[in-house]
């Protein structure tokens, strides 16, 4: 598995990963409601615009998995916001390349080039029952709210 960082030629990619996001329990989206929605468009309209990061991950040189962050304005919020300067991530693999570890490797990666930013925390929203939940914690992300069935997770980042 190679890594590398997200850019705009990888939009096309990062929408069908955004369409596997929410659809992690089953087929409840489509692509077109996808693009129809105006919260989920706000994850990847612009990107990167600054203050975003990603990285992608490939498996014989074809992307199998992404992660990536947005610092959404307040006015704009995402699902899992904390704060106009605190990335929201969003995170997916492909269903034929899970099982494999390309869900960690893409969290630390994204959780280094946070710190190497000096950005205070990386957050997210997760829904109840997604086994997605134990990689968060394990990576030390915490519970500091709840919307509806997800709960809004945040890592803060030691700054020293």
């Amino acid at each position: 598995m190679q890594l590398r960082e997200a850019d705009a030629r990888d939009v096309f990619f990062l929408e069908q990963i955004l369409l596997a996001a929410y659809n992690w329990s089953a087929e409840r989206f489509t692509l077109d409601e996808i693009r129809a929605d105006e919260m989920a468009r706000r994850y990847l309209e612009g990107f990167p615009s600054l203050g975003d990061l990603g990285v992608l991950a490939l498996i014989d040189g074809a992307p199998v998995g992404a992660v990536w962050g947005r610092a959404l304005p307040a006015e704009r919020a995402g699902y899992g916001f904390v704060d106009e300067s605190t990335p929201e991530l969003t995170l997916g693999v492909l269903p034929a390349a899970r099982g494999r570890g390309v869900a960690t490797s893409l969290l630390a990666a994204v959780i280094d080039a946070a710190g190497q930013r000096g950005l205070p925390g990386l957050s997210l929203s997760v829904e109840d029952g997604n086994t997605a939940r134990r990689l968060y914690e394990r990576a030390g992300f915490t519970m500091v709210g709840r919307v509806g069935n997800s709960d809004t997770m945040l890592l803060r980042l030691d700054r020293s």
